[in-house]
């Protein structure tokens, strides 16, 4: 059930039960295609319901299914009532600024004293250090959390250890047998945790422990002995939905229903550094999972990549109207510079890729490459060539690198393995991404390693990529009634995608460029209908030949609906991902759907 396009990919429709589609369409009130995406996507019959609605009740685990939680809360209780300052390490990505923040704004509203400390990328790198540490107890902290960080950071735990102060880390990522010193690690991803929530960004983790935290302090009347008001978490979605889209963790259970609460919090606009960010990057419409993932989250990244560490921090923290406005049109402006020198870089390395091709996984190291953009460059080779991505930045005798991968081959556990066989000076990641330093002579061997691991998996991730399609709809389901069925699955991200299409029998009627390298279009069907389409970096590739004017070309169009809103008015196009000139789909799948 497949075939080759224009872009060489296969297109592959999922399969469905004819079965289950019918019960769910006569026993849930639901139309011909939400009842065949939801079979597509094999949700249980018991749990329609809860996959529709997501609410926040029906997911929240008990917190202390996660393995410290308990100690975690009470040393955190302990501190609160004696009132100690505590500091804040987090990471200088999204996930790290959102989990800081959240802790931060926690924290305020109890009128403690805290401290948050976001390390330089370039001088300091990932994770907490020594000096890091140092500065921190210099400056009267009692208590250390560390947020989307610490897992793998045993020297700079033991340097707090030595100076009696405890640090509780609240991580996801993967872990060694071995743990550092801490008073308590709180991590779905530790070896010995059993509370099956692997699936958590920081954010979700650092959530769950103030959802413990908040329960604790409710139950021994500490709120009421101090006259504050108990703090309202679920106002906190909006910066917990944010860690969770950027830091691309699958969109199930939980985090399924943060993200969809989130974004309503996220749309009444309470926190005044987000309502800043959002202005100043033109969103006039509701926020979506795209505004989070590819407008607010690049921006509140760029402060680590190219600007100040702490701004992403501290800008979802601020409550000066003028501060907030600063920090964000800085980060608005580190983000453009970020832009071009990612797009410069990846010229640069897309030169060196022609002698690679044939490797299993890119490897490309370089000197002086800006280590602020290493791990974007990743992602997009990732993209291009379907194939893992490392990208080393040289240093003198060091390499610190990015990793991004490929569903199906555990980049994480790559770099722990290399690191426990000393061929990395350290390094740590999950199953999508990862980093590490290492020394500029094990780079060969590096490579010889990662290749090895490579030929152990599935064969099938070395053929040609797959675009896993839904249904064939009619050009006349390209409609707002459409779209809303259609979005009675969302929010779409990493494990729950977003429907994908096929539209048969088209030709290109009008055709334009749009941000010199995308093309808008007017297509039209058999049966005269017309519908606007637009397909993102198009003049790169062979869509432009069928899109950018005119002509008696029929092809059909691959891709998903969404939903274009300007100045009051709604109107549903189609993103194209790829294009066919096959004439035998109706042979392949059932009868379209419109």
């Amino acid at each position: 059930m497949n075939f080759l396009s224009i872009s060489k990919k296969n297109w592959i429709f999922k399969k469905y039960n004819e079965k289950d589609l019918n019960f769910i369409k006569e026993n849930y009130n639901l139309d011909e295609i939400t009842s065949k995406l939801l079979s597509i996507r094999k949700i249980k019959k018991e749990e329609i319901n809860s996959f529709l609605n997501p609410l926040i009740k029906n997911f929240l685990p008990n917190p202390n299914n996660l393995l410290d939680m308990e100690k975690s809360t009470r040393r955190t209780e302990i501190a609160i009532i004696n009132k100690e300052k505590i500091g804040i390490f987090g990471d200088y990505d999204v996930d790290g600024a959102t989990s800081a923040a959240l802790l931060g704004k926690y924290f305020s509203e109890l009128s403690l004293d805290y401290e948050i400390y976001i390390p330089d990328r370039k001088k300091e790198g990932y994770g907490p250090s020594v000096k890091s540490f140092k500065e921190l107890i210099h400056n009267k902290v009692k208590l250390i959390f560390t947020v989307d960080c610490g897992t793998l950071s045993f020297d700079a735990i033991n340097y707090a250890k030595k100076n009696n102060i405890d640090v509780i880390v609240l991580d996801h990522h993967q872990s060694e047998i071995n743990l550092p010193n801490a008073f308590s690690i709180i991590n779905p991803n530790r070896l010995d945790d059993k509370s099956n929530l692997q699936y958590l960004c920081a954010a979700g983790v650092t959530f769950l422990f103030l959802v413990s935290l908040n329960r604790q302090l409710r139950i021994n009347k500490w709120f009421d002995q101090n006259n504050l008001i108990e703090p309202d978490l679920i106002s906190y979605l909006d910066l917990v939905s944010l860690g969770t889209v950027c830091d691309v963790v699958p969109l199930i259970g939980l985090n399924r229903a943060i993200v969809k609460q989130g974004l309503k919090v996220i749309r009444s606009k309470k926190n005044l550094g987000l309502k800043t960010l959002i202005d100043i990057s033109n969103i006039e419409s509701n926020p979506s999972i795209y505004h989070l993932g590819y407008i607010l989250g690049p921006r509140i990244n760029a402060g680590g990549r190219v600007g100040k560490s702490s701004h992403g921090a501290n800008l979802l923290l601020n409550k000066d109207p003028k501060v907030a406005f600063k920090i964000a049109f800085e980060l608005d402006q580190y983000n453009k510079e970020r832009q071009l020198i990612e797009k410069d870089l990846i010229e640069k390395i897309l030169n060196k890729t022609k002698n690679h091709l044939n490797d299993p996984v890119l490897i490309l190291s370089g000197l002086n490459w800006h280590e602020g953009v290493i791990g974007i460059v990743a992602s997009r080779l990732k993209e291009k060539f379907n194939k893992p991505v490392i990208i080393i930045s040289i240093n003198g005798k060091i390499g610190k690198a990015s990793a991004r991968s490929v569903i199906g081959f555990d980049i994480g556990s790559v770099i722990i393995s290399a690191t426990q066989e000393n061929i990395l000076i350290k390094g740590g990641g999950h199953k999508m991404a990862g980093g590490f330093s290492i020394s500029t002579e094990n780079i060969e061997k590096f490579k010889f390693f990662v290749f090895r691991k490579f030929r152990n998996i599935d064969q099938d991730l070395k053929k040609e990529r797959p675009l896993l399609l839904d249904s064939i709809i009619a050009p006349s389901a390209v409609n707002l009634e459409f779209y809303n069925k259609v979005t009675l699955l969302s929010p779409f991200g990493s494990g729950n995608p977003e429907p994908k299409f096929v539209i048969e029998d088209l030709k290109t009627v009008n055709g334009k460029i749009v941000g010199e390298k995308h093309i808008k279009s007017i297509l039209v069907g058999k049966d005269g209908t017309a519908i606007k389409s637009i397909a993102f970096n198009a003049i790169e590739n062979d869509l432009s030949g069928y899109l950018i004017k005119k002509n008696n070309k029929t092809f059909n169009i691959a891709g998903k609906l969404s939903l274009n809103e300007w100045k009051g008015q709604s109107n549903v196009e189609f993103i194209i991902d790829d294009i066919s000139v096959n004439k035998n789909l109706k042979n392949m799948v059932p009868s379209s759907i419109g």
